[in-house]
């Protein structure tokens, strides 16, 4: 189900997350924001964002963000988001989303640097569905080049292609 009502969606998100932290004993905060559209169309802005702090943002971030990932993916089906739907709705603890943005898009820039250069394809490392998502957009409107997910579950990745490479 898309998100209609930002409001009430962002009410429902409140209320989860105050049950969650509440019965886990987590020491954090929250700020729900509902940022305005964004004119670029390279990479997909969320209409929600669930922004964490607190003592406990380490525990938030181990193991990779597990325990983050998990809050959101509760948000998601508390929300009744279907999966294409998800990244309408992005929790973020001490700014790491945003960290590891810029980091996929500089990445992004030397992969298609390398693989125009040497006309070698650039495998990246495995990385989430969304992750993989933003790698794909980044490269849409690249005519000199394509990008493929291969792999299984979680080592799937992206690899950038120069365009006339066979498939």
């Amino acid at each position: 189900m898309p998100i209609a009502d930002k409001v009430a969606a962002a009410r429902k998100i409140d209320e989860v997350l105050k049950m969650l932290l509440a019965r886990g004993g987590f020491r954090l905060k929250y700020r729900i924001t509902v940022p305005p559209a964004s004119p670029s169309t390279d990479w997909e802005q969320p209409v929600i964002v669930v922004d964490l702090a607190g003592p406990d943002s380490p525990v938030l971030l181990e193991r990779g963000g597990d325990l983050l990932r998990a809050f959101e993916h509760i948000a998601h089906r508390a929300l009744r988001l279907e999966s294409e739907d998800h990244d309408k709705v992005s929790f973020d603890c001490m700014n790491q989303k945003a960290i590891r943005l810029r980091e996929l898009k500089v990445t992004a820039d030397l992969a298609a640097a390398q693989v125009r250069d040497t006309g070698v394809p650039f495998e990246f490392a495995p990385m989430s569905a969304r992750e993989r998502r933003m790698i794909h957009l980044a490269f849409q409107d690249s005519g000199d080049l394509r990008t493929e997910s291969k792999g299984e579950a979680g080592r799937r990745c992206v690899v950038v292609y120069p365009q006339n490479t066979a498939r």
